[in-house]
């Protein structure tokens, strides 16, 4: 049988059942057990009360066991059960113990042979049995009574399934001696899941029923319809013997003396019975644990090294003691103040490859989202040139002025940059936005103690509120230090003088002083206006220059498509359509030239919101502007001016603002950057580094400021229950020497006869509903006789061969429900 050390191992795969059972099973370890397998009146329930030696299962006709029964069988010297649903209270009265299964099979599957596949498990301590782990499966059944539904023969099969299909599990299947072997339902679905035969024992039952003249002996031998596990017979009570109350102990004497008297039998008496049927499955199902020890514990490790570090923190968590709860929360704190500069600096242990976060997306909006509101709020050209008009003409009044007067342009110009004051602001909220977003992030990890969670975040974005107004303040004073003073000196302002030298540069834009050929952006667009028969809808790779917008077939930029010049282009957004998920934007000559071959615009999709407002801001930068905006001065239907003078004064102030705004927008595309760096988001990192624990300290009520939620508290005791269990099992499996006495595994059999009869079996009922008669068994090969030793060697582990290919479990369709009418 092996040492001690093995025989303990079942009571630990017991612990583990329990303990995984507490946390939900959520360690994935399908632990080892017997499961049995048998039809209706096979004699399962009474093959296991002969193992305890005591009536406690429930009886009846038709489906009797319809729950999954977890049944723990542990050697002590005082004789007990208990459920796992009723944990702490002991059951010394085992018709008790067949009440609460009957009540609670009852509580999920109602009263009417309804079944369930949630298990009911059971303890039983006693000086009668040895260490096992069954399970105790329902009746493999074919018609449905009372309220069961029409497929409860395939709810069944998918129930016996869930546990056999594991490689772990060791299938008991029972059959009765007076049924014909050959189409064992409990057989046939051993070999489903286990074609082999090295995991399957075959238990024949009610030998003593069989017709005069005829015996099992063959079978029992392993001779006829042999199985590589071969087959134990056992002798229960009589349905005589349970109504007189026959005591289990004289059961299993008189089935000691059928098997010594009955002349087929007395040569194999000592391999026959439930005693011998209980040594070889605590022997089978130990040996079956020590071959499958060095993969268990490498689960069992890969598990407890996941939840180390998560049981340590909540191991150093005392919630009844005060230090303990003080410096958690200093921890916590620091840790919030050491996230939240990383998700701002970029530095961060941990890279979000899936999206921008953080310092990311504040980076994304000083850049591009920032320039791009300060372009969209761009003058109207028609609009703006009357407004110089009607300046210029209420400046002189009732005289016709003969100078340009510079009243005009400054009166224009202020106005210009009092404009900014919408897409600063509205900056500085969207720069807010972003810092909240991060801080929630941070705080995620605090979600532990609600309290405090509520407390920081309440303080964190009140300072960041009172920074933003801060910044406000500052930003406004920023442009009205503009409104103060208009230098006309500035060294890249064009002047008066020099407002000619702008004329004769060709569809210059001033506000775009960009290298020549410089490449701006690159990336994947999809042409999205390309006729469907023309290809439909393309992709290609974009490269946006100073000069150019060109695209390829792919991003090796070998086979160029097409280069648009910038000319003339000005974009308009496309509506997104209904079913579409492209962002769309086109492009267009101002002049209604084609852009593209037969085209007079170009649709250009791309995946995202953002990849959109990247490319409209690269675009931008190009002088490649909105449609609304423009910068030539002819467009738009400007009102033609009679008075030539005039229209030259209009035109040398317009020029004269353009010049001036172009150092307006790049002084506050500098400055504003800065200024939020500066006032909101360096201050809100110091503020949570230095100061948010004094603000909480403040509050006087840290000790109910580490208060646990209720989910997160049962969430400690679970994750350190089920560490404590792991753990345990580790040091158990350590003292434990694999050196155990086994026998070679028994060699192939033919057991092709299970599903060739069978199928034969269902075929002859289904045409024309006569019996069976048994068919002579193939050949087999010659099998030495079977010993006590040879019947008791170590079960072959099938997780040491990690090439096979693990059986997946078969299912059929279930008929269809008849209509009630």
């Amino acid at each position: 049988m092996g040492n001690r050390g093995m025989e303990e191992l079942i009571p630990l795969v017991n612990r583990l059942h329990e303990a995984l059972g507490t946390v939900g099973q959520s360690c994935s370890l399908h632990l080892p057990q017997i499961a049995v397998v048998g039809g209706q009146s096979a004699g399962k329930s009474s093959v296991l009360e002969n193992f305890v030696g005591r009536d406690f299962l429930p009886r009846g006709s038709g489906i009797v066991t319809r729950r999954p029964l977890v049944l723990q069988l542990l050697n002590s010297n005082i004789e007990y059960g208990e459920f796992f649903h009723c944990k702490g209270k002991k059951f010394t009265d085992f018709d008790e113990i067949r009440r609460e299964i009957e009540t609670e099979t009852r509580r999920l599957t109602g009263s009417n042979k309804g079944i369930s596949p949630v298990p009911i498990t059971l303890k039983i301590y006693s000086p009668h049995v040895l260490n096992l782990t069954l399970v105790d499966l329902p009746g493999i059944t074919k018609v449905p009574v009372g309220d069961q539904p029409a497929d409860i023969e395939y709810q069944i099969r998918d129930i016996i399934m869930q546990y056999i299909c594991k490689e772990n599990c060791l299938v008991l299947a029972v059959t009765p001696a007076n049924t014909d072997l050959a189409n064992s339902d409990a057989l046939k679905l051993a070999k489903d899941v286990d074609p082999e035969g090295q995991r399957t024992i075959g238990v024949i039952t009610k030998l003593d029923l069989m017709d005069k003249g005829t015996d099992a002996r063959e079978i029992l031998e392993n001779r006829l319809l042999p199985l590589r596990r071969g087959y134990i017979g056992v002798v229960n009570r009589s349905q005589k013997d349970i109504d007189g109350k026959k005591d289990i102990m004289a059961a299993l004497e008189s089935e000691g003396n059928f098997f010594l008297s009955h002349p087929a039998y007395k040569h194999i008496a000592e391999r026959m019975g439930t005693p011998y049927l209980q040594r070889i499955l605590n022997q089978q199902l130990t040996n079956h644990i020590r071959d499958a020890l060095p993969a268990f514990r490498t689960h069992l490790q890969s598990q407890l090294l996941a939840l180390n570090k998560e049981a340590d923190e909540y191991r150093k968590f005392s919630p009844d003691n005060v230090v303990r709860r003080t410096k958690t929360l200093l921890q916590l704190v620091q840790r919030l103040a050491v996230d939240f500069e990383k998700l701002i600096e970029g530095s961060g242990d941990k890279v979000d490859t899936g999206n921008l976060s953080g310092g990311a997306r504040i980076n994304k909006i000083f850049h591009e989202r920032f320039p791009n509101e300060l372009i969209k709020t761009g003058f109207d050209e028609r609009k703006l040139r009357q407004e110089i008009n009607y300046a210029i003409r209420n400046i002189h009044g009732v005289r016709t002025g003969l100078f340009t007067p510079d009243m005009a342009f400054q009166a224009i110009v202020k106005k210009q940059i009092s404009s900014l004051k919408g897409p600063c602001i509205k900056f500085i909220d969207m720069v807010s936005q972003e810092l909240i977003t991060t801080v929630y992030q941070c705080i995620g990890k605090l979600s532990t103690f609600p309290q405090l969670r509520e407390e920081t975040e309440r303080i964190i974005i009140t300072e960041i509120r009172e920074q933003e107004n801060k910044c406000r303040e500052q930003v406004l004073l920023l442009i009205d230090i503009q409104l103060a003073y208009i230098n006309t000196k500035h060294e890249d302002f064009i002047g008066f003088t020099n407002f000619q030298h702008l004329n004769n540069q060709s569809n210059m834009n001033s506000s775009a002083q960009i290298a020549r050929n410089q490449v701006i952006q690159k990336g994947w667009l999809t042409i999205s206006n390309i006729g469907i028969m023309k290809g439909g809808a393309k992709e290609f790779w974009f490269i946006l220059s100073t000069e150019s917008l060109s695209w390829y077939k792919d991003g090796k930029e070998k086979e160029k498509k097409y280069m648009l010049p910038l000319d003339n282009l000005k974009l308009r957004d496309v509506e997104k359509g209904f079913m579409s998920s492209k962002f769309v934007f086109a492009i267009f000559n101002t002049e209604l030239r084609n852009v593209y071959k037969d085209y007079k615009c170009l649709e250009l999709a791309c995946n995202s919101q953002e990849e959109l407002d990247s490319w409209k801001a690269s675009l931008l930068r190009a002088g490649v502007y909105p449609e609304k905006i423009t910068v030539d001065g002819q467009e738009n239907g400007a009102q033609p001016i009679t008075d030539p003078q005039l229209e030259r004064q209009v035109e040398t102030i317009r020029n004269l603002v353009d010049s001036y705004m172009s150092i307006i927008y790049k002084t506050m595309r500098d400055l504003m950057p800065k200024t939020l760096m500066h006032l909101m988001i360096n201050s809100v990192k110091e503020f949570i580094s230095s100061e948010l624990l004094a603000q909480l300290y403040a509050l006087g009520e840290c000790s109910a400021l580490m208060d646990e939620s209720p989910e997160q508290k049962q969430l400690r005791e679970e994750v350190l229950r089920k560490h404590s269990a792991l753990k345990e099992a580790l040091t158990v499996i350590g003292e434990i020497s694999s050196s155990t006495f086994t026998t070679p595994l028994p060699p192939p059999v033919d057991s092709s006869w299970i599903q060739h009869l069978s199928s034969r079996h269902r075929k002859n009922s289904a045409t024309d509903g006569r019996s069976v008669i048994r068919a002579n068994a193939p050949p087999v090969p010659r099998v030495s006789p079977t010993g006590p030793n040879s019947s008791s060697d170590g079960f072959q582990q099938l997780t040491g061969q990690h090439n096979r290919v693990r059986t997946s479990v078969p299912r059929r369709q279930p008929p269809a429900i008849p209509g009630v009418k």
